[in-house]
């Protein structure tokens, strides 16, 4: 897994390469986590077109940061999820709680 993140604009941009899973969730949560702590920004935008395979595991990590960020007022968007991760999402109805933007 490989996580890179940057604010722009009071926004926090968190860009997701490789597999989100039971071995790379905990390395994933403690990055976030630490951003979210660290970071000046407003609401959360993740970038995941180069994220190419999330179980549910990694489901429960980004649900974990929603409930987080919910209780601060902030939100999570999605953005460009490749094809696979999509699929998950449209499945699961995460985008219920967390809106697919372009």
């Amino acid at each position: 897994m490989d996580i890179k993140s940057k604010v722009v604009d009071n926004v926090l941009y968190i860009m997701l390469k490789g597999e989100l899973d039971e071995c790379t969730a905990s390395f994933t949560r403690n990055y976030l986590d630490e951003c979210f702590l660290n970071s000046s920004f407003s609401n959360v935008v993740l970038e995941l077109s180069e994220l190419d395979f999330m179980d549910s595991t990694g489901i429960g990590v980004l649900l974990g940061r929603y409930k987080k960020l919910k209780s601060k007022n902030k939100s999570i968007y999605i953005s460009n999820p490749s094809a696979t991760i999509e699929k998950i999402f449209k499945m699961s109805g995460i985008y219920t709680i967390m809106p697919k933007i372009s």
